[in-house]
């Protein structure tokens, strides 16, 4: 079995959403402390959009999974496990909340 030491939800947005995606990003960490990274508005790494990165510790991303759904609105949240291993974590240790997206996995050669 693979450790996950924490996992990473990224809030997916295109430029008309970015008010929408800081007003999630804020409720997160007013709901469970969360840090909240840059909010890149061009694709950075394998994401395919513009995106920002929440970081949660195990115990907040089971409270974070049922929460998340009704508070995303119409974004996309990607989350993923954390287990060191990039490739398996942006493959196998995913979970998606709204339309899956397309990654560019090719950064992981």
């Amino acid at each position: 079995m693979v450790a996950i030491r924490g996992y990473h939800a990224h809030i997916y947005f295109d430029p008309d959403e970015l008010d929408t995606a800081r007003a999630f990003a804020d409720a997160a960490k007013n709901e469970f402390g969360v840090p909240v990274g840059h909010f890149h508005t061009t694709p950075v790494g394998p994401h395919p959009r513009g995106s920002c990165q929440l970081t949660l510790r195990p115990e907040q991303f089971e409270k974070f999974a049922s929460w998340a759904p009704k508070a995303r609105g119409g974004l996309t949240i990607f989350a993923h496990g954390l287990s060191g291993d990039d490739l398996a974590d942006h493959t196998r240790y995913v979970i998606w909340f709204g339309q899956s997206e397309p990654l560019d996995l090719t950064i992981f050669n």
